[in-house]
Parts: structure tokens; sequence; C-alpha cells
């Protein structure tokens, strides 16, 4: 079974900076994609960014120059580096892991979530 694990969340003061953490454990995925969500009260959870085995990444308009994906395929971890960041970041960030598995059968696993508070 797949387990992601995040870290890093916490608060922030607008115009700082954050690195958040996703590892996952157990993972028998041929191909996949790592991606970071985030989730407001009363909001759908949104794509921030997203990011291949491969290396090619995807990002939302609202973070794209702030926010850079990577991942360390030796580790199986994914991060999120996020700089400048705005009060309107503020959101719980939910780490995501999907892909196909050896017999090439569709998995998808969430992490905890993790919240990011940006306030003065």
């Amino acid at each position: 079974q797949v387990q992601l694990v995040e870290s890093g969340g916490g608060l922030v003061q607008p115009g700082g900076s954050l690195r958040l953490s996703c590892a996952a454990s157990g993972s028998i995925f041929v191909t996949s994609v790592m991606a970071w969500y985030r989730q407001t009260p009363g909001e759908q959870r949104e794509l921030v960014a997203a990011i291949t085995s491969g290396g090619s990444t995807n990002y939302a308009d609202s973070v794209k120059g702030r926010f850079t994906i990577s991942r360390d395929n030796a580790k199986n971890t994914v991060y999120l580096q996020m700089i400048s960041l705005k009060p309107e970041d503020t959101a719980v960030y939910y780490c995501n892991m999907s892909g196909m598995d050896f017999l090439y059968r569709y998995q998808e696993f969430w992490g905890q979530g993790t919240l990011v508070t940006v306030s003065s």
C-alpha cells in the first residue's frame, strides 16, 4: 500500500518562502505523476503543480514564476518550493501520486494534507 508523508507546512509572512516535501513509500508505479493540490474552505480542490517521472512540469497560472515543483526519483519524493508567498496562497496543500502499476492499472493516492498559512 502506497503512503504519502508530507512535511513543511506552517505559518509564513507575505513575501516569504516555504518548502513542502512529500515522500512516497511502497510505490510500484511504472510511470507516475506527482502533484500538489490545495484547497480552502468552501472551495474545490485545485491543482497547483504536477511533475512526471521524466521531469515534465505543469503549474497553475496563479503560481507560475513563484512555485517550483521537483522530484527525487531515488527517494521517491516530491517537493514544492514556494517563494513570494501571498495571503491568497493560504490553503491546505495535498500531495498526490498517480500512475500505472506493473500491470498497467491506474492508481491514485493522497497525502493527509498540510496547512500553509500566509499572514502577517
